[in-house]
């Protein structure tokens, strides 16, 4: 009768793991020894390793942290947002840097005249730039009816008194992009010529201080030589909307992330008191003659008189722009804005336009509804085309995203892509957000923003469905509009989720608007916190 195996015996020959286990035959007494120190030691390292994941999601729970990301296509309202957070949770620092604004206000107002000038100039109706041009929608336009162009009797007043303004954008820039250089000079003549700023395969402008060293913080995109534009067009300021009638300067100012650029402007640098012992009156930039606010200044006066010109509104009305579309719009605001002691407000800074580039992020110390503080870090990434591929290292362990989509943007295209409508591309960028499985179980808060032009814009009479013709022959008003996009937005998560029971949210949002956008940030806030808490089981 044959013998049965012992217990260890059967199951090594059925558990291959632990055949593997099983002291080898004719084990001598000093390996065994060895053998069993060795088991010893990687179970003192896995005790080990197990005791720091341990005490990791202890601190996880006693300290909880919530990681945001802030995601949309370049102009969509991410920076905006970011310092809608920043005003709402970290006020005194807002506030200390709103003096530091004043030199992108100021850049913002100048490029906002100089392309007013080059798109009432005579020579932007020469017969090149009046041809049908083909719109990203597919539609064929024509820009300009010869027998119908209103001239602008006085632009060679308007565009010798705005001269100054060519030299002082050109400091502007220059301020903005190498703050650490006492005096910086760049490769550009007082008064540019653009060609050197956008070559056929360079993206930056160099900037050389004056001990050699390049400072490359700020890039310029290169020109579109042509490019489709929509029959609603609206002007850049300084970038965003691929649309312009104008040869030149079409192009967008940015700073890296990691420029100090508000070090030229910041109220340390320029405030000083007493001006005297025997004077309680400060010394402010007002009184420094190499101030750009006395340059702007002294323009005051012509720029209204441009923007109050009923032939250039008119003018600007038969090209199909609406400069008051674009983002750092200040034109409404010329005399606040060059009075020699201008002091940026709240919402001065939140339409201001600096696109940066990089990955932004900032860190705030946020209460919960049980007065526990958690800290949450929100990055702002960039939005443009080639900048998207920097989104997926943040993917993970984050919690939430705010999407923003600007659905006033139905007849745009992309400043990098001109045959590419802007919000078509709102919507595939959605929903390869919302498909993603590494955002399986992030929470997802879409914000449908710039309804306040959006509104504008219909009443001005633009039909959606001259750009969206599915759109058909709904109503062409904002409730019908809106609801339109809400439900197609809507219908995507629903379609390519990855998770259909992730917490998802829609608002329809203007985020230059402080209180309405401050409800709806205390909202976000509360659910993302509310999920996070149930994630690390803390409720």
């Amino acid at each position: 009768m044959a013998r049965p195996l012992e217990p260890n015996r059967r199951r090594s020959l059925s558990d291959p793991l632990a055949a593997a286990l099983m002291p080898p035959p004719n084990e001598s007494a000093a390996d065994r020894e060895r053998r069993l120190e060795a088991e010893s030691e990687a179970k003192r390292v896995s005790d080990g390793i197990d005791e720091m994941l341990r005490a990791e999601k202890k601190e996880k729970k006693a300290k909880p942290e919530i990681k945001v990301l802030i995601l949309g296509q370049s102009e969509s309202g991410k920076s905006t947002t970011l310092k809608q957070f920043q005003l709402m949770h970290a006020k005194a620092a807002f506030h200390a840097d709103r003096i530091a604004w004043r030199a992108v206000i100021y850049l913002n107002l100048v490029r906002s005249v100089r392309r007013i000038l080059d798109a009432v100039s005579p020579e932007s109706d020469q017969p090149d730039e009046a041809e049908d041009q083909e719109t990203a929608s597919g539609l064929t336009i024509s820009l300009t009816n010869p027998s119908s162009v209103t001239k602008v009797a006085r632009y060679p007043q308007y565009r010798h008194a705005l001269e100054p303004l060519r030299e002082l954008e050109e400091r502007l820039i220059r301020m903005l992009s190498s703050p650490n250089e006492d005096e910086p000079t760049h490769t550009t003549p007082s008064k540019p010529d653009w060609s050197i700023y956008a070559n056929g395969n360079s993206n930056t402008q160099v900037t050389v201080g004056k001990n050699g060293r390049p400072a490359p913080f700020i890039t310029i995109p290169p020109l579109q030589t042509s490019s489709p534009l929509s029959p609603s067009t609206s002007l850049p300021s300084p970038g965003g909307s691929s649309n312009s009638s104008s040869k030149s300067k079409n192009v967008e100012v940015s700073v890296h992330h990691t420029s100090n650029w508000k070090k030229a402007f910041s109220l340390g640098n320029r405030i000083k008191s007493p001006k005297s012992a025997h004077t309680n009156e400060i010394e402010g930039w007002w009184d420094d003659p190499s101030d750009p606010v006395h340059v702007l200044n002294s323009c005051a006066q012509p720029m209204l008189a441009l923007w109050k010109d009923p032939s250039v509104k008119q003018r600007l009305r038969e090209k199909r722009i609406r400069v008051e579309e674009g983002s750092g719009f200040f034109l409404d605001e010329i005399s606040r804005i060059t009075a020699l002691r201008y002091f940026p407000s709240d919402q001065d800074v939140l339409k201001a336009r600096l696109k940066t580039t990089g990955v932004v992020e900032h860190s705030f110390s946020i209460a919960d509804s049980q007065r526990r503080f958690i800290t949450w870090k929100i990055y702002d990434v960039g939005g443009a085309r080639n900048q998207r591929h920097a989104w997926a290292p943040y993917f993970e362990d984050v919690n939430a995203i705010i999407f923003l989509a600007p659905i006033s943007a139905f007849d745009q295209v992309l400043a990098e892509a001109p045959e590419v409508n802007r919000l078509e591309d709102s919507l595939l960028l959605w929903r390869s957000v919302v498909s993603n499985k590494l955002l399986a179980h992030v929470s997802i808060i879409l914000f449908l923003n710039k309804v306040d032009l959006l509104q504008a814009k219909l009443k001005s009479g633009v039909r959606l469905s001259h750009h969206m013709p599915r759109y058909g022959d709904r109503p062409n008003d904002y409730e019908n509009v809106s609801s339109y996009f809400y439900n197609k937005f809507g219908s995507i998560h629903q379609a390519f989720t990855s998770n259909k029971e992730r917490e998802f949210k829609i608002h329809l949002t203007s985020v230059t608007d402080t209180r309405r956008t401050a409800t709806i940030i205390q909202n976000v806030r509360d659910i993302i916190i509310t999920v996070n808490l149930k994630n690390i089981h803390l409720m």
